[in-house]
């Protein structure tokens, strides 16, 4: 068959891999990591490793390239982690349309959907081109301050709204497209993708929003009246939330960058001309992913 990718990156954090290693008594990180580029080596593949993402790691004999590089010269990114690496590496490399592949040495891995003890039997097929794609769209997030834009960021699963670690409730203004949807009390408010449907905003209360659906899901943190319910949203409206009330509040981005608000600060989340391109398996099902992930059907008669 002929190879369908010829220059993969290995993408992940060395640190990561080792805990899970150390935790699950299984190879070393080194061993793992050296596993999958020897595989990919027989399978025809030049492998090249992200920079600095691996230090202390014995990977002498790879190319190491920045992200940057990665998306201008490699045509798949084959990511070693949990669905946090995954969600911070598609976001930076989305702007490329790099394909990702994600195996899963986290927990429980949505989006790293490849367990690591079972990767070549699953990868020698994907790599001849043998695969399902998907695209998943980002999200772009801007922290208004007046006429000016203080704070801007990608997310791929959710923008949050926080209330301080010591304060009480905030009180946010909402609007959707332009329409004055409420003014909310409550210790947060969530805005998902379907992506980040499974993630934060699953734990809130909120619904599991299949990935093929073009929505968005506003799910309250706590509300203080509690007919404040989830309230599923198209995601080609734009999205406005301004901090009407509470100290110390926050807007997180996918959890891993974070603006501090000031009374009267709007945030603005809108959907990105980006997307991510995941690759599975060829028979993948989203719902094979939530039966395994959320352990249903265990326990039944």
């Amino acid at each position: 068959m002929t190879r369908r990718f010829r220059h993969v990156a290995l993408i992940g954090k060395y640190q990561s891999i080792g805990a899970g290693s150390r935790s699950s008594g299984s190879a070393p990180p080194d061993e793992v990591l050296d596993g999958i580029g020897r595989f990919l080596r027989e399978q025809g593949c030049e492998v090249s490793i992200q920079k600095c993402a691996f230090e202390g790691s014995n990977t002498a004999s790879y190319r190491q390239l920045s992200l940057e590089e990665i998306g201008q010269q490699c045509d798949l990114g084959l990511v070693v982690g949990g669905d946090g690496t995954m969600l911070g590496i598609a976001r930076q490399l989305a702007t490329y349309g790099v394909p990702l592949i994600g195996i899963n040495r986290g927990r429980l891995g949505f989006i790293t959907d490849i367990p690591l003890d079972g990767y070549r039997g699953v990868l020698e097929p994907m790599l001849a081109g043998e695969f399902e794609e998907e695209r998943r769209s980002l999200m772009l997030g801007q922290v208004m301050r007046g006429d000016d834009l203080v704070f801007k960021a990608l997310a791929m699963n959710d923008v949050v709204v926080n209330r301080g670690a010591t304060s009480g409730m905030v009180e946010l203004r909402v609007s959707v497209g332009g329409h004055f949807v409420a003014n909310q009390r409550a210790d947060g408010l969530i805005i998902a993708s379907s992506t980040g449907s499974t993630a934060y905003s699953m734990s809130a209360g909120g619904p599991i929003m299949h990935p093929a659906v073009d929505g968005w899901v506003m799910v309250p943190i706590a509300p203080h009246t509690l007919s404040n319910r989830p309230l599923v949203l198209p995601d080609d409206e734009v999205i406005s939330i301004e901090l009407v009330a509470g100290r110390d509040a926050s807007a997180n981005f996918d959890m891993q960058s974070l603006a501090s608000l000031a009374h009267g600060d709007r945030i603005i989340v809108q959907r990105s001309d980006l997307d991510v391109r995941f690759l599975h398996p060829k028979g993948w099902s989203y719902f094979d992913t939530l039966r395994k992930k959320l352990h249903w059907n265990e326990g039944g008669s």
